[in-house]
């Protein structure tokens, strides 16, 4: 058997190429959250919580805390995405963690503060999208395949 991870350029899995362009994707949302223009009421921006009205791309409530988690979730995805198995890690325990953070975000009232991070409903729904894609992303690409010829 091998497995469907096919070895692309630099001796890197497919599996291992998704999980450094998830890491990528999360350093550079961090990265442009703290960029005004991109962040629409960037002077509005606090530390944690409900109160920062922060919106990255006008959509995404964001705060410096969230932006922080944004950058530190890239790093480990590009560290991780090093060996197929912490590739595999980062996908499914992201997956795993975003599932939670949705839950969060729907159980919490968007004013209380608990929603220290903060969230709003388009955040929900990309929580949802990400841990559904990630989780997808880390079983199909690391899957085994009998991949042998039979006469």
């Amino acid at each position: 058997m091998t497995s469907t991870n096919n070895r692309t350029d630099n001796g890197r899995t497919t599996l291992q190429r998704a999980a450094q362009a998830m890491g990528a994707v999360f350093l550079l949302v961090g990265i442009l959250g703290f960029i005004p223009g991109i962040t629409s009421n960037y002077n509005t921006m606090m530390f944690a919580g409900h109160e920062s009205q922060a919106m990255l791309l006008g959509i995404f409530q964001v705060s410096i805390l969230h932006n922080i988690v944004h950058l530190l979730f890239g790093v480990a995805g590009l560290a991780m995405a090093k060996t197929v198995s912490g590739a595999r890690n980062y996908l499914l325990g992201g997956g795993i963690i975003y599932a939670i953070l949705w839950i969060y975000g729907l159980v919490i009232g968007q004013d209380s503060a608990a929603n220290f991070v903060p969230v709003n409903s388009a955040d929900n729904w990309l929580h949802l999208f990400l841990a559904v894609a990630m989780i997808a992303l880390a079983l199909a690409l690391s899957r085994k395949r009998d991949t042998t010829r039979r006469a």
